[in-house]
């Protein structure tokens, strides 16, 4: 039987383990895994966040992996099997010290507390100071799991352009948002490498030339996560209100919720908070239902399915879908198998390149999501008079939201990622990261076919010329 002696001394273990193996204890949040694993297919990366939500502590964490190769069983994101070569960035030598550097290694200067930041302890072999800055280190030498030596070097943004120029790089995390000039230097150390840049960052600057980038120039090799204060799990619910009544009203999106001040270029200005509500314990089956998407081309699958309390005028989205990855036959099967699960036998609106043809199979898009079981309507979407014009549907769904006769259940964070960039650049909505709002618009276009249809994967089968009890009519 142990001893209190034994106790005692394995308390102090658990202790000194705790605060010289950080990284052991560290659980991502959603948000921040979803980051991580964009990085498999993502040269390019950011996490854009609002202000102490976890975005630099998710970044250190990221980089210790690699400069470690301790990635944790279930890691979603990119592994190197081999040492790598990092640089590690931020806005001025001063705040990398204190943030960067101390989340990483411990507090600057204090030799005792070395080893208690996300880099294990018995894993740093070296370091080295850095000129100019008391305690800032230079470079880091860290023992990685293959048996090879990982380094990473301290760089700041005030270093200018030329200072980040040189050798190739594996890694470069950037921490707060980077000059269009250092983010374009720090890419192009990493193209001899086949390595990556990830950044962590509050969009205060609003739309900048790097935030525009990831907002409104798609690319295959580049994506951003969108984290805000109610995926932070570390504060609670009942003091992020105060919090973000702290902030300056014109700051209070981009701190709270990590959205870059886009001003009169975003299509959606109401509070989402008018617009949310909770999940609906009940939907009365008279309410009708139809899916509305947005084929996913060139760009993610999106599906927002509604319930029309026709009644009271107000549409409910009770489900959204984004579903990544394009050009493979086999995607309609897996977008239809996730709507019939969902709500089988609602009708389903779709745009007019539903038109166009597959370039493997030669058929038109909509025809195979008919043949995978979906009620995919006659006709592609338009309004009463044939048109389908974007901006008619964009003008009712804001009429709707301003009105309290739309309404989001608020778990749907797919839906809010996207309603709170949605915007406007020279007038014109910008086509990216709206895959739901289109998917939505096509709901309010069709809103006319929408029917009553029971929610789940059943699909309810009429007999022939039956009507309801009391009325002359027949209520399907």
């Amino acid at each position: 039987m142990p001893t209190i002696d034994d106790v005692i001394a394995l308390g102090l273990e658990a202790d000194k383990r705790r605060r010289t193996r950080k990284l052991d204890f560290f659980k991502p949040y959603p948000k921040q895994r979803a980051f991580y694993a964009l990085g498999v297919t993502k040269r390019e990366r950011a996490l854009i966040a609002g202000n102490q939500l976890g975005k630099t502590e998710a970044g250190a964490a990221e980089m210790a992996y690699h400069l470690t190769g301790l990635y944790p069983p279930d890691w979603p994101g990119r592994k190197w099997n081999r040492s790598v070569r990092a640089w590690i960035d931020g806005e001025s030598s001063t705040l990398v010290r204190d943030v960067q550097q101390a989340k990483l290694m411990g507090p600057p200067g204090v030799e005792a507390l070395l080893g208690t930041g996300m880099i294990p302890k018995e894993l740093i072999l070296d370091k080295t100071l850095a000129r100019g800055v008391s305690d800032a280190l230079d470079t880091i030498q860290i023992r990685h799991a293959s048996g090879g030596v990982s380094t990473a070097t301290f760089k700041s943004y005030e270093m200018g352009r030329a200072k980040h120029q040189g050798e190739p790089v594996d890694i470069i995390w950037l921490d707060e948002e980077p000059p269009e000039d250092i983010y374009t230097e720090c890419l192009t150390r990493t193209t001899a490498t086949g390595g990556m840049v990830y950044c962590t960052f509050t969009p205060l600057k609003g739309m900048s030339a790097v935030v525009n980038k990831y907002m409104n120039e798609p690319s295959e090799d580049r994506a951003f996560v969108n984290m805000v204060i109610e995926d932070a799990e570390h504060i609670p619910a009942s003091e992020r209100a105060k919090i973000i009544a702290g902030y300056p009203a014109h700051e209070r999106e981009a701190r709270a919720r990590g959205v870059p001040l886009l001003g009169s270029g975003r299509i959606y200005q109401v509070s989402e908070e008018i617009i949310k509500e909770p999940l609906l314990d009940v939907v009365p089956i008279h309410w009708a239902k139809l899916w509305g998407i947005d084929f996913g081309i060139d760009h993610p699958f999106g599906a927002a399915l509604m319930a029309w309390d026709k009644d009271n005028d107000i549409i409910h989205i009770l489900h959204v879908l984004r579903m990544a990855g394009e050009g493979t036959t086999v995607l309609p099967l897996q977008h239809a198998t996730a709507m019939k699960a969902i709500c089988a036998g609602c009708p389903v609106a779709w745009p007019h390149d539903g038109t166009q043809r597959d370039k493997g199979s030669g058929e038109q898009l909509a025809k195979q999501y008919r043949s995978h079981g979906l009620a995919m309507l006659p006709e592609h979407a338009t309004w009463p008079d044939g048109g389908y014009s974007r901006e008619a549907a964009v003008l009712e769904i804001n009429e709707r939201m301003t009105s309290a006769r739309w309404k989001v259940a608020s778990h749907l964070s797919e839906y809010f990622d996207e309603f709170r960039m949605y915007h406007r650049k020279d007038g014109i909505i910008v086509r990216a990261h709206d895959d739901i709002m289109s998917a939505s618009e096509k709901l309010v276009m069709m809103k006319r076919y929408a029917k009553p249809v029971i929610l789940g994967n059943k699909v309810a089968k009429r007999r022939g010329g039956e009507i309801a009890q009391g009325v002359d009519f027949d209520l399907w």
